[in-house]
Order: C-alpha cells, then sequence, then structure tokens
C-alpha cells in the first residue's frame, strides 16, 4: 500500500494513475484468487460491449436483457449452483454427483457494479464509456472489491476523469482506514471469538444467559466487521481522490426495522431499490403490489447474502416486519414521545439481534433451538456453557464492548462536534493524529499476537 501510494503521487496523470490502479488492483485480487481473476476480467470485458450497445436505441432494451440474464447466471453457477444441485440431490435422493464449485471472492459485489453501469448506462445514454479501462478501474479497484460497498457508476463516473489527491484527503483517508481496521481487528474479532465459541457448544443444552451473550456478540461481530470493512475501503478511496458515500449511519440505533434498512449496509440496500424495487413498480401500483415487491425485495436480499435458506429465512423476517411497520405506521407512532422512542430501539435491537441468529446459524432447525434457548434455557450449569460464556467476558472484552456501544451510538458523533466547536478545537486534529496512531498500533499488535483473524464474507 504505501509503495502504491507513493507511485500514485509520482504518477501526474490522471490516465496513466487510473492503469495504475487497475494493475495494482488486479494483483491484489490474483493475490487472492489466481484463478477467478480472468473470471472477473471476463466480466468487465463482456459488461463494457453490453454498455456499448445501449448507444443503439433499437437493440438497447434486448442487451440489457441478455446482460442481466449473464451476469445473474454466472453468479448461480459460482454462487448457488452447489448448493442447489446438493438441496435437490437430497430432497430426490438422486445418485449424481455434485461438483464442488470454488466461491470466487468478492463476486457478489463486482457483479453487481458490473450490473449497475450496464443498467445506468441503459438510462442514460451520457454514462456510456468508449474506454474499457474506465470500466477496469470502476469494477476492479481494489478498497471495496472484495467487501464493498456496492458502489454505483453514476455515482463515480465523474471522480474517474476528474480527482484530485490533497493533504487533507490523504489524512482523513488514513484516519478513517485505521478506524475501520480497529473495528474489525479490535472490536468484531474479540465478539467473534465469543460468538463462535457459544455458536460451537451444544445447542440443545444451552443455557439462556450464554445464548444471549452468543446472540448479541455476533451481532456486535457483524456490524462492525461490514462497517469496518466500509470504513477501510472509504477511507482508501479518499487517499486516491474518491470519495464514496457511507454504507453505515448507526443501524444499532434506530428506532424501528424501518429506520434500520435506511441505515445498515446502504449501498447493498440502495442497489435494491434502484434496480429491482422500482422497476418492479415501487409503491405505485397499489398495495398489494407493495407488498408483493417489498418482499422479492427482501427475498432477493436474503439470497444474495449467501447459498443457505438461513439467509432467506432472515430476509424474510425482515420483509415481514416492515411491512407490519407500514401498515400500522408504527415509525410514526413511536416517534410521539420519549418513552415511545426509547421504546422503538429497544424492539429493534431485539428483533436485529434475533435476525442474526438465523443469519449466524448453519441451518433453519439450529437457529429456531439457538432462538428457544434465549427463552427458554435455564440451566447454568457446566453442560449449559453458561461457566463458559461468562468466562469470556474479560476486562479487556467488556472495556472494548462498552467501546463499541458508544461508538456504535450517534453520541461519539455529537462528542465529536462539540469539541470541534468548543475551546478545545485547535487540539482536536493533534489529538486525533495521536489517537489514530495509538490505533493503528494496538491493531498491528492485534494481528501479530492473535490468530483468529476470520473473514466472514467468504461466506457471501
Amino acid at each position: 500500500m504505501p509503495v502504491v501510494y507513493l507511485l500514485y503521487l509520482a504518477i501526474p496523470n490522471l490516465k496513466a494513475r487510473n492503469i495504475l490502479l487497475i494493475v495494482v488492483s488486479l494483483v491484489f485480487y490474483a493475490y487472492g484468487e489466481p484463478a477467478a481473476v480472468l473470471l472477473m476480467i471476463l466480466s468487465v470485458i463482456c459488461n463494457y460491449f453490453f454498455g456499448r450497445a445501449m448507444a443503439n436505441e433499437r437493440c438497447k432494451k434486448p442487451v440489457l436483457i441478455v446482460s442481466v440474464v449473464f451476469n445473474v447466471s454466472m453468479l448461480f453457477v459460482f454462487k448457488y449452483l452447489t448448493y442447489t444441485l446438493s438441496l435437490v440431490k437430497t430432497v430426490f435422493h438422486a445418485g449424481f454427483s455434485v461438483p464442488d464449485i470454488a466461491l470466487p471472492i468478492g463476486i457478489s459485489f463486482f457483479t453487481f457494479q458490473a450490473m449497475s453501469y450496464v443498467i445506468d448506462a441503459y438510462k442514460k445514454p451520457a454514462l456510456i464509456r468508449r474506454n474499457i479501462l474506465d470500466i477496469f478501474l470502476y469494477i476492479s479497484f481494489f478498497p471495496q472489491l472484495i467487501a464493498g460497498p456496492i458502489i454505483r457508476f453514476e455515482d463515480i463516473s465523474r471522480q474517474i476523469d476528474c480527482r484530485s489527491v490533497t493533504a487533507q484527503n490523504t489524512v482523513d483517508g488514513i484516519q478513517r482506514f485505521i478506524c475501520g481496521l480497529a473495528k474489525k481487528v479490535l472490536i468484531a474479532n474479540t465478539a467473534g471469538f465469543a460468538a463462535d465459541t457459544v455458536f460451537g457448544l451444544d445447542l440443545t443444552q444451552l443455557s439462556i444467559g450464554a445464548a444471549w451473550i452468543g446472540a448479541v456478540c455476533y451481532t456486535v461481530q457483524i456490524y462492525f466487521d461490514f462497517s469496518g470493512y466500509s470504513d477501510m475501503a472509504i477511507g482508501l478511496g479518499k487517499m486516491f481522490g474518491f470519495t464514496f458515500k457511507e454504507n453505515f449511519n448507526y443501524p444499532l440505533a434506530a428506532g424501528c426495522m424501518t429506520d434500520f434498512w435506511r441505515k445498515w449496509n446502504i449501498s447493498v440496500s440502495t442497489w435494491f431499490k434502484e434496480y429491482v424495487y422500482i422497476p418492479l413498480g415501487g409503491n405505485r401500483k397499489g398495495k398489494h403490489r407493495t407488498v408483493v415487491n417489498k418482499m422479492i425485495v427482501f427475498l432477493l436480499t436474503g439470497i444474495w447474502h449467501g447459498a443457505n435458506l438461513t439467509f432467506v429465512m432472515w430476509g424474510v423476517l425482515h420483509g415481514l416486519l416492515l411491512l407490519a411497520e407500514s401498515y400500522t405506521a408504527l415509525p410514526a407512532r413511536l416517534a410521539k414521545n420519549r418513552f415511545l422512542t426509547v421504546l422503538g430501539h429497544v424492539y429493534t435491537l431485539f428483533f436485529v439481534i434475533l435476525a442474526f441468529v438465523l443469519f449466524r446459524a448453519d441451518t433453519i432447525g439450529d437457529g429456531l433451538v439457538f432462538i428457544s434457548r434465549m427463552f427458554c434455557g435455564f440451566r447454568f450449569d457446566a453442560v449449559s456453557g453458561f461457566p463458559q460464556a461468562v468466562s469470556l467476558l474479560s476486562p479487556y472484552f467488556l472495556l472494548l464492548f462498552a467501546i463499541g456501544a458508544v461508538i456504535s451510538a450517534p453520541v461519539s458523533k455529537r462528542l465529536r462536534a462539540m469539541i470541534c466547536g468548543g475551546s478545545c478545537a485547535k487540539l482536536y486534529a493533534p489529538a486525533a493524529a495521536v489517537g489514530t496512531l495509538l490505533l493503528f498500533v494496538l491493531c498491528i499488535l492485534a494481528l501479530s499476537t492473535d490468530a483468529y483473524n476470520p473473514f466472514i464474507y467468504f461466506r457471501f
């Protein structure tokens, strides 16, 4: 990274800088997936020509359909075919062998970005690119290639042609990257170890205390892992002059499930809204059609996360909760007074945690058993896993958990605004620099001394 950044600064021409970023992005991807980089290159080339075809009014719609079929088919073959064939074999007791197709890392992200380019070019022909290198940079750019966020082509097309690197952007980018790294390494990994320990216990014997510790820890892990990677991508992008939109906006502090989905993984929910929900008719074709459209979106959102029925159930559960809120006008009712607002936060977090148990479980049955133990597991002996779960709550764990609770709420943003606007404003920048450096050192120490560093995006 330092070498790439220095080379980038040494090159004065923007087109040459773009070529450098393409080359290092391909090398970066090939380092983890040597063979799959050819698949990504094929995706770029095909979608480039699909985009070029959008200039022809007579054939643009058929080409759009072909492009969607091509991209969805590629995603299905590499992400869902093995699971689908295994399911068919189990249900029908078939005797065929199931191929073990490796899941290319980041395929969900770069395929959706490729589709974004073609669809945006279909809607706005001015976005069509003649230079294939522009599409290569858009799809393969390494900061968000393997873990998102999903960047819409329309949002970044101008930055490919015109952007600048400033000292302030570099500082801000480095600080944002390190904050994201700290979220992942210090908080998500610590919570993840506890979650894995609890989910690895005998579920039928699990106590209520251990089950809640595991469920809460997994919610903490997945939020800080996802938002941490997004922060790292946004920070790295800023260092090279790119501005990516925010992907998380304090979702764990949401006041209802509708509000949660405005703040959680914004790039994914926006993608489905722009390219699925609105083309299906959105809420413009009556209440019944709106219900169907919303459930289709949440069903696809669940499927997009992985080849398992647990992801489907997670998406369906969220869809049903949002429909219930829309029909009861619950968000407006919860906002009427402070007590109901607090109640809304509790209700939202409660269902978010329960849904993530299904998201984390290997099977729907395991998830339902785990949820049942969260309410019925009244035993605290050694077999119940309660002593093991409590032993994970070390002072270090509790400190990081407390820090995570603060920074996952808007209170941290307000504190920063108060400091910057007060008498200590001049001290904020140097204090932030020292604090960021300290965080970086702590991350390096954690990475060098702890072998537990899961990459949970392999499931997606």
